[in-house]
């Protein structure tokens, strides 16, 4: 017996303008029924777990014990930058000098997330 994961779950205080967020983040659509307004919303991955957003009363306090690490299928840099231009802010850069390392952002509600190196950037120091 096993279980198969259906969802990545995010409490947040608006569901759809966070939901498009990671929508514009990951290039997937919301679900197809999801509006402005609603409470619950979803971005449909191509592979893996639904990322579902759902809206909370509290306010976040702490950070994540959960988090998302995205992997550009370019390179980290311009994707660290197309990020904060959609709204996320950096946590913290532990990007070292020699290419290794990850930005830890957050989305506009405060929620942390890394960006890994991309292939083009591990195809040209060698490593992971």
């Amino acid at each position: 017996m096993f279980s198969v994961v259906q969802n990545v779950a995010i409490d947040c205080a608006d569901a759809y303008g966070l939901a498009r967020f990671w929508s514009a983040v990951t290039g997937r659509p919301l679900g197809a029924e999801d509006r402005p307004g609603d409470r619950e919303t979803q971005v449909m991955l191509a592979e893996g777990p639904v990322l579902y957003f759902n809206q909370v009363d509290e306010p976040k306090t702490v950070k994540n014990r959960v988090h998302l690490c995205l992997r550009p299928d370019t390179s980290r840099e311009p994707e660290v930058e197309r990020l904060l231009g959609l709204g996320a802010t950096m946590v913290a850069d532990r990007r070292k000098p020699d290419g290794s390392g990850w930005a830890v952002l957050a989305d506009p509600e405060g929620n942390e997330f890394c960006v890994l190196r991309g292939e083009s950037d591990r195809a040209a120091t060698g490593s992971s």
